[in-house]
């Protein structure tokens, strides 16, 4: 049978990775959402602090478990399946957090979209390499940042408002449909390769004999830990993103309604800006550091803007409005230096760990929320005076800076770790 000569349309080309990224999109929206919803949280599962950051961390367990697996199972199973199996679980999970009666449940519903939504990324950029030119793939990888940190906006004043009029409940319900609407379409429509159309692959794998994976998983972790830049490069990107989404995500909204006296959806709608400037710093220190042909010093330069604007932000009390939406709008343009990482990365070991490192990489990406949203709780709890609104607690400003703290803290060691990575000037070591 004549191999296809003709590729696929990039229209059809986007509509397909599109799918995927309604995924990603989801599972962003997912991750921040907690964030405007701790009050009706906190008071209809009786939670205090350390016990909300654990709920909202639980999505943050399963998705980093899920990284280096989720690799393997693209290849074995093929974008289209892992996805379609992402979005349902997806759905039920979140079916289950709006049904939960006790957290116990709604943990476990937590849980169960972390670990779903964790195939969305990986998924989206293996139908990127079928299904796109070489030269449109960098595009596709920073449009992925851009469709999930749209979902992370639809998480705020959006979500704000409709759980005001309808209840936070009737919102995840309706979220968990949208979620499985999704799955439907990615099976009816999506297919791993062009060649499935009767098109040309971009893919060399799928014009060649199927092939092996070079060792086995755990053979390939051990292996990128053998270079001392895997290490730094795994625990610096937990400061930078820790910081953004145990704020953004998590402890935000109510520093601001609290301590600068704003409306949850005004409280809302800052935290969006802050991660909607993440959005928008990630591709351009992708750009700046491909066009000067380095990693280290926009890495360095990222991370100490970041410690001073936070440090400004969350230790000095009262700040003018215009300030306090300067530095958030600064902060989150700085933070989008993390996407240097995983070039940085890929670069300083051999081509073929390449997926090994890019999910050891977002291992180390996550684990920053994923301790600090529950830490920052504990020490919430610990400096607590006793004070109480409509059964829900409230946290002095010293308790807050007791708890972020620990952001600050990781921010300053991620900083420190950047000055003993070894530069690749933008080139791959063989």
């Amino acid at each position: 049978m004549p191999l296809a000569t003709n590729h696929p349309p990039l229209k059809l080309s986007w509509m397909i990775w599109g799918l995927g990224a309604l995924l990603y999109l989801i599972g962003f929206y997912q991750r921040v959402a907690p964030a405007v919803i701790t009050t009706e949280l906190m008071l209809d599962f009786s939670l205090s602090a350390a016990a909300l950051g654990n709920l909202s961390a639980l999505y943050f367990y399963s998705y980093v478990a899920m990284q280096v697996p989720t690799g393997l199972l693209a290849d074995h199973w093929g974008p289209r399946r892992l996805l379609s199996l992402g979005a349902m679980v997806a759905a039920l999970g979140t079916m289950t957090f709006a049904f939960a009666q006790d957290v116990w449940w709604a943990g476990f519903g937590r849980l169960l979209i972390g670990g779903s939504v964790a195939v969305a990324f990986v998924g989206m950029i293996k139908l990127a390499t079928h299904w796109f030119p070489p030269r449109q793939i960098s595009l596709a990888t920073g449009m992925a940042l851009f469709c999930g940190i749209l979902g992370a906006v639809f998480a705020g004043v959006p979500l704000r408002l409709l759980v005001d009029g309808f209840g936070w409940r009737n919102v995840m319900l309706g979220s968990a449909l949208i979620t499985l609407a999704v799955a439907v379409a990615i099976w009816s429509l999506v297919r791993d390769d062009p060649s499935e159309r009767g098109l040309a692959s971009y893919s060399a794998a799928a014009r060649s004999p199927a092939g092996t994976m070079r060792g086995n998983v755990l053979g390939g972790i051990r292996e990128v830990f053998r270079y001392a830049n895997t290490w730094l490069l795994f625990l610096i990107p937990g400061g930078v993103v820790g910081a953004v989404l145990t704020f953004a995500g998590l402890w935000g909204v109510p520093y601001l309604t609290t301590h600068y006296e704003l409306q949850k959806t005004e409280a809302a709608a800052l935290c969006s800006a802050l991660l909607i400037a993440w959005a928008i710093g990630g591709p351009v220190f992708g750009w700046l550091s491909d066009h000067l042909g380095r990693r280290k010093p926009l890495y360095v330069l990222g991370c100490v803007i970041q410690l001073a604007g936070w440090s400004l932000l969350l230790l000095v009390p009262n700040l003018p409005w215009w300030l306090l939406i300067t530095l958030l709008l600064l902060v989150g343009l700085f933070s989008g230096n993390m996407i240097i990482g995983f070039a940085y990365a890929r670069e300083s070991a051999p081509l073929h760990l390449a997926g090994t490192l890019s999910g050891v990489i977002n291992m180390g990406v996550m684990m920053g929320p994923m301790l600090l949203q529950p830490a920052v709780g504990w020490m919430l709890d610990l400096a607590w005076s006793g004070q109480e609104a409509d059964g829900v607690r409230l946290y002095s400003l010293g308790a807050y800076r007791s708890g972020f703290a620990l952001m600050l803290g990781w921010l300053a060691l991620s900083t420190l770790l950047i000055f003993f990575t070894r530069e690749t000037h933008c080139r791959q070591q063989r």
